[in-house]
């Protein structure tokens, strides 16, 4: 008995692990269930604990360029304390809440290239396994669908989508990490800005918009990022003109000239934030969004255009997945390999 539970414990004849997610996207701040299933193994072993972990692939800017690595978000322990006998079956079903600023990997069910997951470990005898991988599947709050939609009625494409480690100064920012989605400009702004990154930071009560735009340079002049930061209610997505209000956010964003020259819209859905700015950890903004192959997230080689009618007609109708798809299953294949980066 003694030796099973040494065999058990570094994973010889020990029990195994599948989670399974209820099917469908999670919403940040929402619920996310499903059921933990084990097998006893050779022998009968004491769980002390199971814990799920919330992972993302991120990137992280740095002196020598750019990296990639796994970084857990959250963890929640929804179990432990029994013993799971030699062969038993049983199933530990589970209900957490994601973190408000979980990002958005799906919309409109097409996948924005943004990798999640949930790591399932089991602490069993002193050891712990990891277990099992699952990948994460989390739609827009309404308000940031309707930011989102605003914008491709308006006009702008999407690009891609990535996430930078790292916090952005001014904000509320909770994670050690944020998501940026790139738009192409609408055409009346294709002569100001080469691109625009919107950034959103949700909280119980409503969020934050953070949007930077990429400027393009004058004759004496270079390009240089502007950014402003905004915050709506969750109460207002049912009665805001959403087209209207970003509309005057990106009139504002474009017309400021410097980073101390933009103006607050301190009207009934939003201020602004003219010394918001990105990059407190490892100098992100030193060479971002300046055309100079700056490379957005895992399998970001898809460039899509979104036409006016909308984004989702834009993620729907041109998303080649077959790099994301590649991405995603590498990282639940592999994912071990990455536990220390």
């Amino acid at each position: 008995m003694v030796f099973k539970r040494l065999l058990g414990s570094v994973g010889i004849g020990g029990p195994s692990v599948d989670t399974v997610l209820t099917p469908g996207a999670v919403q940040p701040g929402g619920a996310l269930t499903g059921e933990v299933r084990l097998k006893g193994g050779k022998a009968d072993f004491d769980i002390e604990h199971i814990t799920l972990e919330l992972v993302a692939r991120v990137e992280a800017e740095h002196d020598d360029g750019e990296s990639e690595g796994v970084v857990a978000f959250e963890r929640f322990t929804v179990a432990g304390g029994f013993r799971l006998t030699e062969g038993e079956q049983r199933s530990v079903p589970f209900s957490v809440h994601l973190p408000w600023e979980t990002p958005v990997n799906e919309l409109y069910g097409q996948a924005l290239g943004i990798v999640l997951g949930v790591r399932t470990e089991l602490g069993v005898a002193g050891a712990k396994d990891k277990g099992d991988m699952d990948p994460l599947a989390v739609g827009p709050l309404p308000a940031q669908e309707a930011v989102l939609e605003a914008f491709g009625q308006l006009g702008f494409g999407f690009k891609s989508a990535d996430l930078e480690y790292g916090r952005i100064g001014g904000t509320g920012q909770q994670l050690p990490f944020y998501q940026e989605i790139e738009m192409t400009p609408a055409p009346q702004y294709a002569h100001q800005v080469n691109e625009i990154e919107v950034t959103f930071l949700a909280n119980p009560g409503g969020m934050e918009v953070v949007l930077e735009a990429d400027k393009r340079g004058g004759l004496f002049s270079g390009g240089h990022d502007a950014l402003n930061r905004f915050t709506v209610s969750h109460q207002d997505v049912g009665h805001t003109d959403w087209n209207a209000l970003v509309e005057s956010w990106v009139h504002q964003l474009v017309e400021r000239h410097s980073a101390h020259g933009g103006h607050g819209a301190h009207g009934a859905y939003g201020h602004s934030d003219p010394y918001a700015h990105k990059g407190d950890h490892h100098g992100h903004h030193g060479h971002h969004g300046h055309g100079d192959g700056h490379r957005s997230g895992p399998g970001m080689g898809t460039a899509i255009a979104a036409g006016a009618a909308g984004v989702a007609v834009g993620v729907a109708g041109g998303l080649v997945a077959a790099e994301i798809v590649d991405e995603v299953g590498d990282f639940f294949e592999g994912d071990d390999e990455g536990d220390e980066g």
